[in-house]
């Protein structure tokens, strides 16, 4: 594709002064993710709100699954024998939807060099400034 990448532009009141802490039911990994990404996301980026913290959650909680399934094939290995003979460990595909899931989130946040690269909606009333609502 040829030309320049689209701006991102930063949503109408997206920053907020206090980054609100991490759910207390989510894993350490999660809780993580949660304190390293969302300032940047709510304060340097301004790409997400307040209300998208519930798909910023399960985003979190994604990744955390993927990194304790890490942790667990690490630890016991990609197979394990059965029955019938090796098999594969049931963590591989918790890893693996874990990714799936963190992916198209990623995506739905502007997380990913793609969905950066993606036009964004210009309020009328602010140059610089997107409107999540000025459709």
């Amino acid at each position: 594709m040829k030309g320049s990448k689209a701006e991102i532009l930063p949503f109408a009141g997206a920053s907020t002064e206090v980054v609100p802490e991490p759910p207390e039911w989510m894993s350490e990994d999660a809780r993580g993710v949660w304190v390293r990404v969302l300032p940047i996301l709510l304060n340097e980026r301004r790409t997400i709100t307040v209300t998208d913290l519930e798909i910023f959650a399960n985003y979190c909680v994604a990744i955390g699954q993927v990194a304790e399934a890490n942790r667990i094939l690490e630890k016991e290995g990609l197979t394990f024998n059965g029955p019938s003979g090796p098999k594969r460990h049931p963590a591989i595909a918790i890893r693996s939807d874990g990714m799936t899931q963190a992916r198209q989130m990623a995506a739905e946040l502007g997380l990913t060099p793609a969905s950066r690269g993606r036009p964004t909606i210009k309020s009328s009333g602010e140059e610089g400034q997107a409107g999540l609502f000025d459709l």
